[in-house]
């Protein structure tokens, strides 16, 4: 594909050793990995915009870091980005062996796609782990995942493994659970550590909760950040009606400004 090689072309010449852009050659894995994250959330934002156009900017930018990391790679010797692309085409192939295998199996493997899915994946994984150690179920769950998300992948990856509630009331009853724990904690003031170690398990359960729900827990939250910046401008917006400040109005005033809103909504 010609853009594909003038693209791979461009990310040379910014890190020719003599004659590249001194920022890019100044990068490492490192020092990008951050920029990497920001691009796949600037994507997950034009996409909740319904903004297209800005879609097909932020792709480009995400597409870049891609094509950065594989430039990097390739110096050192180590691969290139036609291996990443010919190792994610395998990828792709072997996880859906209803679509590219001749197995006579095909048609049951896609009424049980998920499960045959992820059976392909724990054998990749142990296949990973052939030469090195035994790994375990939840082995392999990126650490540098947001919170959310990585409990859901490991939750998931427990429950496929036969760690899991059977219903979702007893996942409820969990919740309760560890918030009435919270609640002891703060009841009996037993400090800053312990509270965050029982507000870290009132998380995890909320988000095994959502799991259950077939809610991402994600998503939920940035609906709900977007729901609070929206009633608390509006609540703003009262206050310079009214000639005061969130500060000086009061809680009870704040209340009703905020049931207000949210009641427009």
């Amino acid at each position: 594909m010609e853009e594909m090689r003038k693209l791979l072309e461009v990310m040379e010449q910014l890190r020719h050793p003599r004659t590249g852009c001194p920022w890019d050659l100044a990068q490492d894995y490192a020092s990008i990995a951050p920029c990497t994250i920001e691009e796949a959330y600037e994507v997950v934002d034009a996409i909740e915009r319904g903004d297209m156009d800005d879609l097909c900017d932020e792709l480009g930018d995400l597409l870049f870091q891609v094509v950065f990391y594989a430039q990097i790679a390739k110096e050192e010797g180590r691969f290139d980005f036609s291996q990443v692309a010919e190792q994610i085409t395998e990828k792709l192939i072997r996880r859906h062996p209803h679509l590219f295998s001749d197995s006579p199996d095909g048609e049951s493997q896609v009424a049980d796609h998920r499960a045959t899915w992820e059976q392909i994946k724990a054998k990749e994984r142990r296949n990973k782990g052939v030469a090195t150690q035994h790994m375990g179920a939840l082995h392999g769950v990126a650490s540098a995942l947001p919170a959310l998300t990585r409990a859901v992948k490991l939750q998931k990856r427990a429950a496929d493994a036969g760690f899991d509630w059977p219903v979702i009331e007893a996942v409820l009853e969990k919740v309760q659970e560890e918030l009435d724990e919270v609640r002891e904690v703060l009841e009996q003031d037993q400090g800053a550590q312990r509270m965050q170690h029982e507000i870290g398990d009132l998380l995890q359960s909320v988000t095994n909760l959502s799991r259950h729900a077939g809610i991402d827990p994600e998503t939920a939250l940035r609906e709900a950040n977007q729901r609070f910046e929206r009633r608390f401008a509006s609540v703003e917006a009262q206050c310079i009606a009214q000639g005061v400040t969130p500060a000086t109005a009061g809680l009870d005033a704040l209340e009703v400004m905020w049931l207000r809103a949210k009641l427009a909504e």
